[in-house]
């Protein structure tokens, strides 16, 4: 199964970040040794306790001008004043590297993901990370299939980063946006942002920009399911009504509901199901179905053959001829159905 593209979290220039977390260090450790200096000083010059100086040391350093231990010598006071300069120096310092480290590392990991989506190609672009959008990620992860996520709400973001996603934030009807995702080299597209209008608006700009993408649209409206498709969607989704038809079809046939489940998300490489493209420089274009040996030796069942854009052949017959660019629905193990691939001279999954 091919991997999918994801952006991984160790830096691409390990010496930099070892550089700031050692300015890091160095930092921290003259503070410190400005405070141990400070409490000692203390004890020696107004012979306080420990704990006495120790207070005195953190309330100088971090000016925060609560009452002092006791009255000060002239020695004192220089010494204060001393700390407070040093402390807010260095706690400046100490601050200032944790922001450039914190930086550093934002900006390393969101170029190596920028450089990933520029090198995506016949990739999918998943408008929406919302419920439905989080299942239709894992299922295209699991698959093995290049996506990269467009979601408006930045709050979205530590989620994707948890699971290693390629994501860009902001509208996702935006020309600009789309282009960064490589809309023009995108196979396809998934719309389901939070409204029908949005999802317009976004298949409507993609279609525009690359007209041979494919785009499946989701319509919570009826109403919007027209609109979607003058747009250019070429496939329109109404959950409520596909959910519907689920529990009705669980109820009235369940065994063939489970055993379609089972063939379609398999990937234990038992029996399995996958959608495999005939190239025009497959060995079997012009060869009727009889005369191959995708059911005697490979043991792959081909249930449908699609051809065109409307043209679904179910049980295909012997007779049937393969064409370049049909689209075969084979049954089989994994192993078999990557011989099957590689006859038909293409990867697994349409591609």
């Amino acid at each position: 199964m091919q991997t999918p593209a994801v952006y991984k979290r160790r830096s691409t220039n390990p010496g930099r970040h070892d550089v700031g977390a050692r300015q890091l260090g160095i930092a921290l450790t003259m503070l410190f040794a400005i405070a141990a200096v400070g409490a000692v000083g203390y004890v020696v010059i107004e012979g306080w306790s420990l704990s006495d100086a120790l207070y005195m040391t953190l309330i100088s350093m971090t000016t925060t001008g609560f009452q002092e231990v006791g009255r000060l010598s002239n020695a004192g006071r220089v010494l204060t004043a001393l700390l407070i300069i040093a402390g807010l120096a260095s706690l400046a310092h100490v601050g200032g590297r944790v922001l450039q480290i914190a930086v550093e590392h934002y900006l390393v990991r969101r170029g190596r993901m920028d450089k990933s989506i520029a090198r995506l190609r016949d990739h999918v672009i998943l408008c929406g990370y919302g419920r439905m959008g989080r299942h239709i990620a894992e299922d295209l992860a699991e698959a093995g299939v290049d996506f990269v996520v467009i979601e408006a709400d930045p709050e979205m973001k530590e989620s994707l980063d948890d699971h290693g996603y390629l994501y860009l934030i902001g509208n996702a009807s935006n020309d600009d946006l789309l282009k960064e995702a490589g809309v023009e080299r995108a196979k396809g597209l998934i719309a389901v942002v939070s409204s029908d209008a949005e999802n317009v608006y976004t298949t409507l700009t993609a279609k525009a920009i690359n007209r041979d993408i494919t785009i499946v649209a989701r319509a919570i409206s009826d109403d919007s399911e027209p609109k979607l498709r003058t747009a250019g969607a070429d496939r329109v989704i109404k959950p409520y009504e596909l959910v519907g038809r689920r529990i009705a079809q669980l109820v009235i046939r369940p065994a063939m509901v489970e055993f379609v489940d089972t063939i379609a998300r398999s990937r234990s490489g038992e029996i399995t199901m996958e959608e495999i493209t005939v190239t025009e420089t497959s060995a079997l274009v012009g060869i009727a179905l009889k005369d191959t040996t995708i059911r005697s030796k490979l043991n792959v069942i081909v249930v449908a053959i699609r051809r065109g854009a409307e043209d679904l052949i179910y049980n295909p017959g012997p007779t049937i001829a393969f064409r370049p660019g049909d689209v075969l629905v084979a049954i089989g193990r994994e192993t078999d159905l990557k011989e099957l691939s590689s006859l038909c001279g293409a990867a697994a999954g349409g591609a």
